[in-house]
């Protein structure tokens, strides 16, 4: 067996896109060419005979931070250790920074073997909102004006900077909505279309109020399809005005760093990005 490990081009992190569907992850439509401006070079791939067979994502942000995802092997080609050359690749890659993922409940006991340690729980809750009310309507549609707020105001809420990602994850197809007042940004979320509704994430606000009103903008953005947001547990009021509003739990992760986790504003988080990238 002819085994090499390299990174990905763009179409080739869009076939590990397409997998990620296979696995039910509803990753977005446009998530390849999203994903790759955070960081080219942090998806490799394991490939025999010039086909890809297992692959992961290594996205280095910075010196000091970095994070696991997409971590898939083909189904017809495990067992063979095709996953573990990619996990010892991407592990390498990210070496020297603290390292999150967002595991799945079977594998946390193996990414504990691996010195990764729970934080938190994320739940995803799914559905057509039907009672989420908007209220002060301070929500504006994202422009390139906004940019550097928005960029200030994420380094709060994010482990570290994310400029190149964010200049375009907040571009259409996605819907960007800003919240603000007198006193500034108070607040941003983003939608992105799946193959099956919409994911949404991040949202990040200074309170509840705000970031069911920006959740509420969203909704309408999106013509009525279903939302998914993955919210951290520790949200429990967030999460009962989801649960009143016509939403479900339908998935959950658990938030693992290896080395010491990142300090963060975690009240203002109420959506994860995505639980491939952070």
């Amino acid at each position: 067996m002819n085994r090499t490990i390299r990174t990905l081009s763009l179409g080739e992190l869009a076939v590990l896109i397409d997998w990620a569907e296979g696995e039910g992850w509803k990753p977005g439509l446009d998530d390849a060419a999203m994903f790759q401006a955070a960081d080219p070079e942090g998806f490799i791939g394991a490939f025999v005979d010039n086909e890809m067979v297992a692959a992961i994502s290594a996205v280095a942000y910075g010196h000091d931070f970095g994070f696991i995802g997409l971590y898939i092997c083909r189904p017809d080609m495990r067992g063979k250790g095709h996953g573990k050359a990619v996990w010892a690749a991407g592990m390498n890659r990210l070496a020297g920074r603290t390292i999150g993922l967002d595991g799945v409940e079977e594998q946390q006991a193996n990414y504990r073997s691996k010195g990764f340690e729970p934080v938190y729980e994320t739940i995803r809750y799914s559905g057509r909102p039907v009672a989420l009310h908007v209220g002060a309507e301070q929500s504006r549609l994202v422009t390139a004006q906004m940019m550097s707020d928005i960029i200030s105001y994420d380094a709060d809420c994010f482990p570290a900077p994310r400029r190149s990602f964010l200049q375009q994850w907040l571009q259409p197809p996605h819907r960007a909505l800003a919240a603000l007042t007198s006193r500034g940004m108070a607040g941003y979320a983003v939608a992105r279309p799946c193959r099956s509704g919409f994911k949404v994430g991040p949202l990040f606000a200074d309170d509840v109020q705000t970031a069911l009103e920006l959740l509420a903008e969203l909704a309408s953005a999106c013509d009525g399809g279903d939302l998914h947001i993955d919210v951290p547990a520790t949200q429990v009021v967030f999460i009962a005005a989801l649960e009143a509003a016509g939403f479900a739990p339908t998935f959950s992760t658990t938030r693992m760093y290896k080395g010491p986790p990142p300090k963060l504003d975690g009240k203002r988080a109420f959506g994860v990005t995505t639980l491939e990238l952070g």
